[in-house]
């Protein structure tokens, strides 16, 4: 059970990073003039995506599902803590995915949306991380 949960964290650590940094990108991408800084921020932003947060995202799901199958189903209904955490988990695989939509969007040089939206927009995960582990810690009844 440890090490389950352990590779959870490891896994949900890489992926909350991707979240953090990807709309960062963004940001910068939504500055960019030149067609050199354009075509960089399309590798970064397609590898960061595909290559790290994609591959941590779907472990840290399994994994987690894993631990609730393994050790917390029989409790599940009794667990609202766990249910707003998996409400919340829903919601952050649908940023995932809408970020997703936005590096698709700049790598077809279609961004419609300025650097002041990825701002406010690469808050979004801190806020799901801060409510993440504070049910997942304190499991309020």
């Amino acid at each position: 059970m440890l090490w389950l949960k352990a590779f959870h964290l490891i896994t949900m650590v890489a992926w909350f990073a991707g979240l953090f940094y990807l709309p960062r990108l963004f940001v910068y991408h939504a500055l960019s003039e030149d067609q050199t800084s354009n075509e960089r921020f399309k590798i970064m932003e397609r590898k960061l995506y595909r290559g790290i947060m994609t591959p941590a995202a779907v472990l840290t799901v399994i994994l987690g599902f894993w631990m609730l199958y393994d050790y917390a189903w029989a409790a599940y209904g009794s667990m609202l803590w766990l249910h707003l955490k998996l409400a919340l988990l829903g919601i952050t695989v649908i940023y995932h995915f809408y970020c997703g939509k936005i590096v698709k969007q700049f790598a077809q040089d279609f961004n419609q949306r300025s650097h002041v939206f990825y701002r406010f927009f690469n808050e979004v995960p801190v806020l799901f991380l801060i409510i993440i582990v504070l049910l997942a810690v304190l499991k309020p009844a």
